[in-house]
């Protein structure tokens, strides 16, 4: 270490994605990257072939790499497949039910035939035990040790892979459900447990339950996954340590990723986020908006501060458009963000009113989109970007796919434009508008739930599909000004190895602010930091470590909670007018005012320990602007104009500091391509960022 700060050697990231999976090689002197076709039926393929090629490209051997960093959809794709092991989840008799009977919100309140999501386990495969804990941790009914072991015979003899014990009010008290993980134990010695005290203790039973069950349902594939993977990168020569991003922004070792994989469900686009947040660090900016799109999903994401949104439950799997609500909530520390079905390889169809309809459903790598030329039959948003002249045929992902323009063509006719009067063309201009749309409606969304202008924020684009649509987006949202990072094709991966390790520890405690018990507060906060501490520990032994904060207040009688930030000294002497007086500030900032009359109460306690990283360089901005251009131009079609334009093509190797691009334009790079519309100029950096603004605005510092 020095200075308190992990000292990085020579890393790698990796993300795999439902189409690409992209690795990153961080060397002394800079980093090396690629993008390969993600191998659904071993992922590992993938990241072997794709390191091998960073280590070639700089001339390394796999024994030099001294860290191996990694987000996986593995988990997120077994949840949405219903694809998990055979599962079996214990409950408190009377609440079997809970994970069926959902919560009383209905996310389409006017649909009469509203279809409520399937349980991911059937009834049958849910079992009850005759025991009952009060909310304050009172046993009120004691445990049935001999039904328990009866179960647990049960059990065996069903063959169950792995067990979600999901109790009453556990996180206020845990003992039962220890003493039947206890029990489970010795009767099934090699089945997995996954208790809820340990993966989600926070109230609100149905989120609990249904997150404790995700871990168990997959937790023996992503087992078996990590250990596959730990040995084929070992038999590579990279026996080097193996580290997974969580879906809260850090990094966890590859044993507790193990224990606790539903905290990997959001690992890519969580080290998206981490990216876009460094890369405002770097230009100082407070007000981001991140968009990052790849070949499957399109995400969204709110930076304030260069830190992002945070949120302690999120969704996974909505199965009626997109609609909050309509999904699988996971209760666990998150990035807030706003993922749809509109990546690259998201396909198109025409539905009964005759309008274009966008995703969910992906190509992904296999098939691909129909120019591929993999077997893809139906039109994907790639081959609407190919047919509008932003991408091109022959140097595709840097030349290593070889795209056929003749077969999006077709596929955009037969699908689309046969249906609606249109040529091929005109069928990729009304695809692409449709997933811009789409894209732009879901940020204005985010913005307004939160409370923002987007028209206040800048925007950081990246992914491989990302800059291809960045410019379209800032046009429909009114954002001046977008920028483009230096490996934005493979952003996520970078991600990662920008990341902290860090672990964030949670807890329930209801506390009415009448109730306020200063030294309970004082063991509660240190009980999570050293939960949150040995975690981080894990990772790395000798790190420093440094500490933040949160309580969750509300009203009483509201539903939800907002976070409140507190410093050290609040943890180290809670002061009850100190902790009102703070959330009465931030209460009043979300909502514009408080609620007179109403006490105030604490229900959720978090501790969050990381490793301090290292504060990015200031990026400058050019005090002059050299005009560049070029005789290379390509037809690309400007939807704002509604016309093809001639674009000069540009290499971005060839762009330095200062250099200027007046739109339209293509940008292009191995991993991805930068679309200039007519409405933009760019201008680069001194890290290499290209920042796209509307013409007619200077350069902004």
């Amino acid at each position: 270490m020095q200075d308190g700060v992990i000292k990085k050697g020579v890393r790698l990231g990796v993300d795999i994605g439902g189409t690409f999976t992209d690795a990153v090689l961080e060397v002394e002197g800079g980093r090396y990257s690629t993008k390969v076709l993600t191998t659904y039926h071993a992922p590992e393929e993938a990241i072997l072939d794709a390191m091998m090629q960073v280590c070639t490209k700089a001339g390394i051997q796999p024994e030099n790499i001294e860290q191996i960093i990694h987000g996986t959809t593995l988990a997120t794709n077994a949840l949405i497949e219903r694809r998990g092991a055979k599962t079996a989840f214990i409950t408190t008799k009377g609440f079997r039910d809970v994970i069926e009977m959902r919560t009383e919100s209905r996310f389409e309140q006017y649909d009469l035939n509203l279809k409520l999501p399937e349980p991911l386990l059937p009834r049958n495969r849910r079992y009850v035990i005759e025991e009952r804990v009060a909310a304050s941790g009172k046993i009120l009914i004691p445990l049935d040790l001999n039904a328990v072991e009866t179960l647990a015979d049960e059990l065996a003899e069903a063959k169950y892979e792995s067990i979600a014990i999901g109790l009453l009010h556990a996180y206020a008290n845990d003992g039962h459900e220890q003493k039947i993980a206890e029990i489970l134990r010795q009767r099934m010695p090699s089945v997995l447990l996954s208790l809820s005290s340990s993966v989600s203790p926070q109230m609100r039973e149905y989120e609990r339950f249904n997150t404790t069950i995700a871990n168990a349902y997959i937790q023996p594939l992503m087992k078996a996954y990590l250990d596959r993977l730990k040995g084929r990168l070992e038999d590579a020569g990279a026996a080097c340590p193996v580290f997974l991003m969580h879906s809260g922004g850090g990094i966890i070792s590859l044993e507790s990723a193990a224990a606790f994989p539903v905290r990997l469900v959001e690992s890519g686009p969580a080290g998206g986020a981490i990216f876009a947040a460094e890369v405002a660090a770097r230009h100082q900016l407070d007000k981001v908006l991140s968009f990052d799109m790849g070949g499957t999903t399109a995400k969204i994401c709110l930076i304030q501060g260069q830190t992002p949104k945070t949120a302690r439950v999120f969704e996974v799997a909505r199965s009626y458009r997109f609609k909050k609500g309509s999904g699988m909530p996971i209760s666990i520390p998150v990035i807030d963000m706003v993922e749809i079905g509109a990546g690259g390889g998201s396909l198109a169809h025409v539905d009964n009113l005759r309008q274009i309809r966008v995703g969910p459903e992906s190509a992904g790598s296999e098939p691909g989109p129909a120019c591929y030329g993999r077997g893809g039959l139906r039109p994907a948003v790639t081959d609407a970007d190919l047919i509008m002249g932003k991408l091109d045929a022959d140097n595709f992902a840097g030349g290593t796919i070889q795209l056929e323009p003749q077969k999006s063509a077709d596929a955009l006719k037969g699908h689309i434009g046969d249906m609606l009067d249109m040529d091929a063309a005109e069928a990729a201009w009304g695809l692409a508008e449709v997933v811009d749309e789409n894209m732009a409606n879901a940020a204005r969304v985010h913005a307004i739930e939160n409370g923002e202008d987007l028209s206040d924020y800048v925007m950081i684009a990246f992914g491989g599909a990302a800059p291809l649509h960045a410019a379209r987006l800032c046009e429909k949202l009114g954002i001046s000004r977008c920028l483009v990072p230096k490996g934005a094709g493979v952003g996520s991966a970078i991600g990662f190895l920008c990341a902290p390790f860090s672990f964030e520890a949670n807890r329930s405690v209801f506390m009415p602010m009448r109730s306020f018990e200063p030294e309970a507060i004082k063991q509660l906060f240190a009980d999570m930091q050293d939960e949150a501490s040995k975690f981080v520990r894990s990772c790395d032994s000798t790190a420093q470590i440094d500490l933040e904060y949160k309580i969750y207040m509300r009203y009483a009688g509201q539903g939800w909670e907002i976070p409140i930030p507190l410093e050290a000294s609040d943890a180290a002497n809670p002061d009850a007018k100190r902790f009102l007086a703070r959330f009465e500030e931030d209460y009043k900032r979300l909502f514009g005012r408080t609620v007179q009359g109403m006490e105030a109460e604490i229900t959720v306690w978090s501790v969050n320990a990381f490793t301090p990283t290292t504060p990015p360089n200031r990026a400058e901005a050019p005090k002059t602007v050299k005009r560049i251009e070029t005789s290379q131009t390509r037809a690309c079609f400007d939807p704002a104009l509604g016309q093809a334009v001639e674009a000069q093509i540009i290499e971005r190797d060839a762009l330095e500091m200062g250099m200027g691009v007046e739109g339209p334009a293509l940008i292009i790079e191995d991993e991805t391509t930068i679309v200039l519309p007519a409405s933009r100029s760019a201008i680069v950096a001194s890290d290499g960022t290209i920042e796209i603004r509307a013409k007619g605005r200077p350069a902004q510092p």
